[in-house]
Order: C-alpha cells, then sequence, then structure tokens
C-alpha cells in the first residue's frame, strides 16, 4: 500500500508561503499548515490565513508563542513600522529574532510526531528584506541539524531562488487567491502600500506584468 505523501507548511497568509501551500499541494501532498500567533501587533495575517487554509481544504493548527522580550518593529508597542525611501541594506527592524528557527523547531516536533518527511517554507533569497534566517545558508544548516538528530525530515524551500514577479508567474499558474493574502507589516483595512513588504508585493506584480487583485 502506498504511504500518502504528507507535509507541513509554515503558513502566515503571506504571497510566499500561499504559493508554498499551493506548490505542495500541487506535488501531490496533503497539507497541514502551522499558523503562528507570535505576538504580532496585528491578527489580520492569522484570519487570512485560516480563511486561505479552508478554502483549499487543508488542515492548520494557530500556534501561539509569547515573545515576551521581543523588540522589533512588528511585536513591540514601543516601535513603529518603518518606512524606507529604497529598501535597506542591513537588517531591518521588523526582523524577528530566531522567528523561522522557532517556527521550524515547532514544525520539525510535529513532523517526529506525526511520522512527516516533508517541510515547506516561503523564504526566498532574492527579493527579501535582509532578513538573515530566508537565506540558503540558513536553510542548508537547518536541514544538517536535522540530520544530526537521525530525522528523514527535509525542510523544501521551493522559492528560495526565485525573486518576487518569478514567484507571483509561479503562485498566478497554480491559481493561488493572491487577492486573499495579507503582505503588509500593518493591520489596516487595505495594505499600506509603504512598509517594506508592501513595496516588494508590488514591485513583484508590476515585474510580472500582474495587476495585484487584493488592490482591487
Amino acid at each position: 500500500m502506498k504511504m500518502e505523501k504528507r507535509a507541513i507548511i509554515l503558513f502566515s497568509s503571506g504571497l510566499d508561503s500561499t504559493t508554498v501551500l499551493y506548490y505542495a499541494m500541487s506535488k501531490g501532498y496533503k497539507c497541514s499548515c502551522l499558523i503562528f500567533d507570535y505576538g504580532q501587533k496585528h491578527k489580520k495575517e492569522i484570519f487570512s490565513a485560516v480563511k486561505i487554509a479552508d478554502s483549499a481544504k487543508a488542515e492548520y493548527s494557530v500556534i501561539k508563542i509569547s515573545l515576551p522580550w521581543s523588540n522589533d518593529a512588528l511585536t513591540s508597542k514601543n516601535k513603529e513600522v518603518p518606512v524606507h525611501k529604497h529598501l535597506t541594506k542591513t537588517v531591518p527592524s521588523t526582523y524577528v529574532p530566531g522567528r523561522n528557527t522557532l517556527f521550524l523547531s515547532y514544525a520539525l516536533s510535529f513532523a517526529q510526531s506525526i511520522n512527516v518527511r516533508a517541510i515547506f517554507i516561503g523564504v526566498n533569497s532574492v527579493d527579501f528584506s535582509n532578513y538573515p534566517d530566508c537565506t540558503p545558508k540558513f536553510i542548508e544548516a537547518y536541514n544538517n541539524v536535522l540530520k544530526v538528530l537521525k530525522t528523514k525530515i527535509v525542510i523544501h524551500a521551493p522559492l528560495l531562488n526565485l525573486n518576487k514577479a518569478q514567484i507571483i508567474k509561479l503562485g498566478t499558474k497554480l491559481n493561488v487567491p493572491y487577492k486573499d493574502t495579507w503582505t503588509c507589516y500593518n493591520g489596516c483595512e487595505k495594505p499600506c502600500m509603504e512598509c517594506d513588504s508592501c513595496k516588494l508585493r508590488a514591485k513583484g506584480f508590476k515585474e510580472a506584468g500582474i495587476n495585484d487583485p487584493a488592490l482591487d
């Protein structure tokens, strides 16, 4: 009897993670999404993630993590989300220290518990905000940790070497519901179009020659 292909998806409802969810499903995986509430100043991305997972008929769990020491712009009430005229070449204040390491560790625990060998993450190293945990070296290092732990689990990062325009073109072919995705660092009714994440998304859609359905 053929074993069912299963995968765990680190899922935020953003452009990248939603594309990865639909990519994994297109490869025949039955997906379980891990949605993290890590103290973001708004919950819009969590609500969007649940909506998309429901629509895709993917299992999901919302995991609450407490980071009481956080001092970044996404979780600290004392810091505003920065607005840059140009994307910074340094690690920005929106970087949440250890976030992807924590997320992958939760996914590892889940994967070992339910005997799943594939974990998907939507990091990309071409168009990104200089986050050190979105790089090929980081993914390679974490996969080495999994080997040291004597598991057969593999971290898959299928978007790693794609830019935003390429990701959007791929997702469009996969019928990703970009209208329902939430990329903005702020929790306004509409995307702010000023934060780094909004600017990267807008650049991607422009270069792809596709209108962003979330702005309709």
